[in-house]
């Protein structure tokens, strides 16, 4: 196993990683900016080291100074959680040159599926169901460009092939539009991600979100972990999610399970990761891979009882995988809330001072966050402040328990998104289960 690891992250994942570590018995070295000093992490972490100022540029996002920690506490590995440099493949090639373990994959395999052109055509090489598109980037060939949206049929989408995040994408609905879109997409790809190039696919109208959980060991061994349904979204930020997703069966799981496990194989993955879909139908249409640990990983935990973040360290350690696809058995339901700190109707960012916390409990409750009374979020990173996780026997059980939590949970002291949450969980619809990606901004008016 593994001697002492590196957090290179902050807030609830980079604690999620100290406990699994803690668990394994693997010593911890927490990273942290100037604004983090008071993380829980930090404080429980067995060694510290603060990394610089606040801005990610120059604390989270700086390579040197990471791997110099790494260098001065004698450690062997590097955990990059999510965000930040989890999905740099400079970064994970710059950790193995430099003689540490990066927990994820080789960097060219980051590079492979981090670019959304050459990730769907290793897809379809390995039987992965792929949205009919322009199979490779889109050329000045302005004719040649009619003629592929011709071919998939209006409405298409130009999608920048390093995009992320909702940006660097474009509907278009006729001919009319086609030739200025490609154009301004490409434009805006250039200026948010460094690579102009974009391609094209049939863009779907009310496809759900569904993800595939997997693990490899890269030594030819690969398993899924079922699905979770990420449907509720805000400007292509998931805001509920839940494992498994309503009306997949068994049979359909086992087809594209399988199919995702074959392409690990084939691509050498190693570690966890997430095959993202959209759903439409009755088809699976594959969009990108997540070459790391999801935000939303604790639902395929509660309903595997697989710990992700160990199985990640026990991989990075040189283990064959611990389990096999006949050991992974779902039950239950679980439903994670993404709890932020934002206003619940304008969704403008809430940093403060947090004067009194009560976390909400009982059977089927987990809730995982760095926060506590008299902890101050800081304004300078992302304003999730915590997960809740809710198990229960079935849908009905885990949603029931959700809205419970929700009434038991209290911050104060700045505002949160609580409220959306108990409007979503007290939604018909989604009791009923199955919306797609664009009703909750058709519910709040922002469509």
């Amino acid at each position: 196993m593994l001697d002492k690891v590196v957090i290179a992250n902050r807030g609830e994942i980079a604690l999620r990683v100290l406990r699994a570590c803690k668990e394994l018995g693997i010593k911890t070295v927490a990273v942290h900016s100037t604004a983090d000093r008071d993380l829980k992490h930090v404080l429980l972490a067995d060694e510290t080291i603060c990394i610089g100022k606040p801005a990610a540029s120059e604390s989270y996002l700086d390579i040197p100074r990471i791997i110099a920690a790494a260098e001065v506490t004698d450690a062997v590995a590097i955990h990059p959680g999510y965000g930040f440099l989890s999905e740099n493949a400079d970064f994970a090639d710059q950790v193995e040159q430099s003689g540490f373990v990066f927990i994820g994959p080789k960097g060219d395999t980051i590079r492979l599926m981090g670019d959304k052109v050459s990730a769907i055509e290793a897809m379809r090489k390995a039987g992965v169901p792929c949205v009919p598109g322009s199979d490779g980037p889109l050329t000045e060939d302005n004719e040649r460009n009619v003629q592929i949206a011709k071919r998939i049929g209006y409405p298409v989408i130009i999608k920048a092939a390093g995009g992320g995040g909702g940006r660097g994408m474009r509907v278009v609905r006729s001919e009319q539009e086609l030739i200025d879109s490609i154009a301004l997409t490409q434009q805006e790809a250039k200026q948010f991600f460094g690579n102009g190039m974009v391609y094209m696919e049939k863009f779907l109208e009310n496809p759900r979100h569904i993800e595939v959980q997997v693990l490899a060991d890269g030594q030819g061994n690969a398993i899924h972990l079922g699905e979770r349904d990420c449907s509720m979204q805000r400007r292509h930020q998931k805001v509920v999610e839940e494992a498994p997703a309503p009306g997949i069966t068994a049979e359909m799981r086992k087809f594209i399970g399988d199919r995702c496990t074959r392409a690990c194989i084939e691509i050498g993955y190693r570690g966890a990761g997430t095959f993202e879909f959209l759903y439409e139908n009755g088809e699976f249409y594959f969009i990108e891979m997540n070459t790391r640990i999801q935000v939303e990983h604790p639902v395929t935990e509660m309903v595997t009882g697989v710990d992700l973040i160990k199985e990640q360290l026990k991989i990075a350690a040189g283990q064959p995988l611990s389990i096999t696809q006949d050991d992974v058995v779902i039950k239950g339901h679980a439903i994670e809330c993404r709890i932020n700190a934002e206003d619940p109707v304008s969704f403008i960012p809430s940093p403060g001072k947090i004067t009194r916390f009560h976390p909400a409990g009982g059977l089927g409750i987990r809730w995982d966050s760095h926060i506590y009374a008299d902890y101050s979020v800081p304004p300078h990173y992302d304003s999730m402040i915590g997960k809740l996780i809710t198990y229960g026997e079935n849908r009905d059980v885990a949603i029931a328990r959700a809205r419970n939590a929700l009434n038991e949970l209290v911050i104060d002291g700045i505002k949160t998104n609580t409220p959306l949450h108990k409007d979503i969980l007290a939604d018909e619809h989604f009791q009923n289960g199955g919306t797609n990606i664009h009703y909750l901004e058709k519910k709040l008016g922002l469509q």
